[in-house]
């Protein structure tokens, strides 16, 4: 027993290659917080009902929202991706330098393999999804079958393609099979939002109450912010009963507490008063929210003390936090409409520090007393109207088409509409996500508004490869990537360059890049001063590059075993790149697809390389006279080494950078277990943790 104790210890550990399984996720928090619930490894629901009391919902007719294919929809979610994300350096735009991202898959598959590097790193989503019309319901019928569906779709797996719904509303399930869709992408998406990130999402009158019931489930209803109504068609159209003119934009935080917004610029703002810092108007202290009160926030209900002898400036009274004889105790006000008592925006500690300088007592003209906050801001919060033609539909299809001088594109969204989230949303170096991409719209207002206020913001888009009639860009995916390169193209003062070549891929450069190299008119350098990252890396969905047991296709019969085991003994596909595996690796490691990646040469001995003369990775010939390469991922954080043949001094040499993480084949140690074993020992020496795949 303490034999194979030993040997499992020095044997080192697989990396898994599927995505974040984030039901074991979510069972470690568990075990974290409340191990008591546990029994014999699996949750025990009376005990979790007694750890939770009076918190749990037992009455069979409960408040919710329900549909046919709910609880399969959230299975989508459970089922780990074993897909990667393969790069396409041809189809970039500064690759080397880039840290934004265009992906060209599935978004469901792609949310999965975000899970790991991207967790809790998101400031802001936006999405326009389907909105359920009847006729842009593109997507695979079969939502469970997930990357083998997604490669049928796309030709990928030698076949046509796979039927597509267009949803009609003569279906039987005509709203479920659209929240069937966006169920488990939105619970992928708020894992990737931070604490304090909000999300966007555009949708017109079809399935606004649907999605308004969605998001309180998957989001909670306490973070809802608001609804916007934004104006789509100026004009509209006399038919029918009503004129449509408007559609909607749902706002909902992550965290409501942890949330702050900007403000809108405003020209030419008034000021009412004045003091020693400069101008200000005045604004409540209490929280306009009724659903924040002195039994959801008892943080937050406290008394003020107001001295009604003491003024500040003409127009202001001294306040504390600490009662005083003959001093008036001011509460936050009861709502007139509700008659709910309402508490304060702000805690204690924080009041503390701004007492009679930002906050100060007030005298309204009923004679009654407040406290009240002072706002220099320029701007204006923003109006949930945005009713002007900046943000309408028609404004959409001109961005489009100054760029594109052509309508290659059906209603893409206004560039200032998203661009008024983003100022409202985020801070200058923040991450944004569209998992929606459409023509990539996004992309361009994160750029405009980088542009205006000298932000560094970064976007993530993904779009489906869905099919268009036009040859010139066969995919709407094409159509994506074609738009940012010209937005960068016109950001960087240069002629729109021609659309560039598909990635070959697999073909190492001198410079440690696995393309052809691209010329200067196609890559314009990366500009700094003020305009942000004007680049983009483009990845493709496609299956592992790695063989992978799966066990729903596992073998009946003993010959059957003995014939896969036999394939599955080298696990590495031959006809995929050295590049291809390594982007795979980063991303199931958790790194960002945009972590910095340097190609470093490594000693080999001489009878390894005259043993193994022309068997470099990706079938290219070993560098006989340079050594081994490696790749230091992350400033050297990650060392990934690919060459299929290694030895003692090698795997030494990678140890000597002082990694954080070494990652080889398991292929490479030839069947040697000594030196595996001895590889593992030597890497806890030095505190490094050592993986094979």
């Amino acid at each position: 027993m303490n034999d194979k104790k030993t040997q499992a210890a020095n044997t080192p550990e697989r990396m898994p290659l599927t995505s974040l399984d984030v039901t074991e996720a979510l069972l470690a928090q568990l075990r974290d917080a409340a191990p008591q619930i546990f029994s014999e490894g699996r949750v025990d629901f009376a005990k979790l009902q007694a750890a939770l009391g009076e918190h749990v919902e037992t009455n069979p007719e409960r408040y919710g929202l329900t549909w046919a294919g709910k609880r399969d929809a959230f299975r989508n979610v459970q089922v780990p991706s074993v897909a990667t994300l393969r790069p396409m350096p041809a189809e970039s735009v500064n690759w080397d330098s880039s840290e934004n991202l265009i992906i060209e898959g599935d978004n469901l598959e792609v949310l999965k393999l975000l899970q790991k590097p991207y967790h809790a790193k998101v400031k802001m989503i936006y999405i326009d999804p389907p909105y359920n019309t009847g006729n842009e319901f593109i997507y695979p019928d079969n939502f469970r079958e997930g990357l083998d569906e997604y490669l049928r779709y796309t030709g990928q797996l030698g076949e046509d393609g796979t039927a597509t719904s267009t949803n009609k509303d003569t279906s039987g399930r005509y709203h479920s099979n659209w929240l069937n869709m966006m169920y488990p992408r939105l619970f992928l998406a708020r894992n990737l939002l931070k604490e304090d990130g909000v999300i966007f999402v555009s949708i017109d009158d079809h399935e606004v109450h649907n999605l308004r019931l969605l998001m309180d489930e998957v989001f909670g209803e306490e973070n809802f912010i608001g609804i916007f109504s934004v104006n789509a068609s100026p004009s509209a159209i006399d038919y029918g009963h009503i004129a449509r003119t408007h559609d909607y934009a749902i706002f909902y935080a992550k965290h409501i507490d942890e949330v702050t917004t900007n403000q809108l610029p405003e020209e030419n703002k008034e000021f009412k008063y004045t003091d020693k810092i400069g101008p200000f108007n005045i604004y409540p202290l209490y929280n306009g929210n009724v659903a924040f009160n002195p039994q959801t926030r008892p943080n937050l209900y406290y008394p003020f003390y107001l001295n009604p002898t003491q003024k500040i400036g003409d127009d202001f009274y001294q306040i504390s936090l600490e009662p005083h004889k003959d001093w008036i105790e001011v509460y936050p006000v009861v709502s007139r409409k509700e008659g709910i008592q309402r508490v304060w925006r702000w805690g204690k500690i924080k009041a503390s520090h701004d007492l009679n300088k930002e906050i100060v007592g007030y005298r309204t003209e009923d004679g009654e007393y407040r406290v009240v906050q002072k706002t220099r801001h320029t701007g204006k919060v923003i109006r949930s109207m945005l009713l002007d033609n900046e943000v309408s539909s028609r404004r959409g299809t001109g961005d489009f088409e100054v760029l594109f001088n052509a309508k290659a594109f059906s209603f893409p969204k206004p560039v200032e509409l998203i661009k008024r989230f983003i100022k409202v949303g985020t801070e200058a170096d923040n991450l944004i996500l569209d998992f929606f991409a459409g023509s990539g719209t996004t992309a361009q207002a994160v750029m405009e508004a980088n542009q205006q206020d000298g932000g560094n913001r970064k976007f993530i888009l993904v779009q489906l490869p869905e099919k268009t009639d036009n040859p010139q860009y066969p995919t709407i995916a094409h159509i994506t990537r074609e738009r940012v390169r010209r937005v960068i193209a016109k950001q960087s003062q240069n002629q729109i360059p021609p659309r560039p070549p598909f990635a070959k891929g697999g073909i190492k450069t001198a410079g440690g890049l696995f393309a052809e190299p691209m010329p200067n008119e196609v890559n314009p350098p990366l500009q700094k001063g003020g305009r942000g990252d004007l680049g983009f890396r483009a990845f493709k969905l496609d299956s592992s590059n790695f063989k992978i047991w799966r066990s729903d296709k596992a073998p009946q019969s003993a010959e059957q075993l003995a014939e896969q085991l036999s394939l599955y003994a080298d696990n590495v596909l031959a006809e995929r790149g050295d590049q291809d595996r390594l982007y795979e690796l980063i991303l199931k490691c958790g790194m960002p697809l945009s972590a910095r990646v340097e190609e470093v040469s490594l000693p080999v001995r001489a009878e390894l390389v005259e043993a193994h003369p022309s068997t470099g990775s990706g079938g290219c010939p070993t560098k006989s006279f340079m050594g081994r390469t490696a790749f230091s991922v992350s400033d050297g954080n990650l060392l990934i080494c690919l060459e299929p043949h290694l030895d003692r001094d090698t795997l030494r040499a990678l140890f000597a950078r002082k990694p954080q993480m070494v990652l080889c084949l398991d292929t490479s140690f030839d069947g040697n277990d000594a030196l595996k074993t001895n590889t593992v020992l030597e890497a806890q020496t030095h505190g490094i943790i050592f993986k094979t795949v």
